[in-house]
């Protein structure tokens, strides 16, 4: 009989699918910097509790968030040459800002 997968290895995994995902956004130089800011009403920023300034989330709100993390120190995010937005392989197409935070935050290894 198998025991009911926890929550902490659904992430885990979750996340790694998502990374997959992002590899091909690793390759993104020039590109990204045309890429359209991710806003917070967008409906994919909505659905992983994106926000654009992670020190004004309220933790109580936000259970999976950890003082200190933001889209610079995420696995997924593609640091740009200049500037506060970059790539993000949990919102393909668009740029999100260095600053925020959202539920598919994967720490850098």
């Amino acid at each position: 009989m198998s025991q009911p997968m926890s929550s902490d290895r659904r992430r885990f995994l979750s996340r790694i699918v998502l990374g997959a995902a992002a590899l091909p956004l690793l390759r993104m130089t020039a590109a990204q910097a045309d890429l359209p800011h991710l806003t917070p009403d967008d409906p994919a920023a909505k659905a992983l509790g994106y926000t654009s300034d992670s020190s004004k989330i309220d933790p109580k709100a936000s259970p999976t968030f950890k003082a200190g993390s933001h889209c610079a120190g995420c696995a997924l995010f593609t640091a740009p040459a200049s500037g506060d937005w970059g790539a993000c392989g949990a919102f393909a197409g668009k740029a999100v800002n260095k600053n925020g935070w959202c539920m598919a935050y994967a720490a850098k290894g």
